[in-house]
């Protein structure tokens, strides 16, 4: 009985260890991959090019809303600019859900700081409009549209 015992409890302790090493080594592989990922992976400059309005802070602020009407759209957008290093202060839906095509209006007369919105998102500047209302307190709206699957957000390789 003290042999089986013994036996029982020595494989117990192998398979303990190979679970073990797996959980570290695939531990190992996403820590890699997420450096990878972050170090060679194309990077926004989430700064301003000027700042004509004479605006407090160099960071650009952004507005998200979701006009395509797909739940959860406006968050990972959030979340994708967040780790580009924009500020995005508010976020939620559009007025309307039949947006056709996503646009960053510039709110505060920089039309620079909306293009770099707009690339970091995949965007030309075919997509940038203007709407100065500095009532609003940020430096460009994005507003999803129904042609969203084509951002970078929700590209295969621009998961956030």
């Amino acid at each position: 009985m003290f042999c089986f015992m013994m036996a029982l409890s020595q494989r117990i302790g192998r398979w303990l260890t190979t679970v073990a090493l797996l959980i570290v080594g695939a531990a190992v592989l996403v820590l890699a991959y997420a450096f990878v990922s972050s170090s060679f992976g194309p990077t926004a400059d989430p700064s301003r090019a000027e700042n004509p309005a004479e605006l407090v802070g160099e960071t650009i602020q952004v507005e998200v809303r979701n006009g395509s009407g797909v739940t959860g759209l406006a968050a990972q957008t959030t979340h994708f600019l967040r780790r580009r290093g924009f500020d995005v202060v508010e976020v939620g839906d559009h007025s309307s859900y039949d947006q056709q095509r996503t646009v960053v209006i510039d709110r505060v007369g920089d039309p620079a700081s909306a293009e770099r919105v707009a690339a970091a998102l995949g965007l030309s500047s075919e997509h940038v409009e203007q709407d100065i209302r500095p009532e609003f307190y940020l430096d460009a709206s994005v507003i999803i549209g129904l042609d969203y699957e084509g951002l970078a957000p929700f590209q295969q390789n621009g998961a956030p």
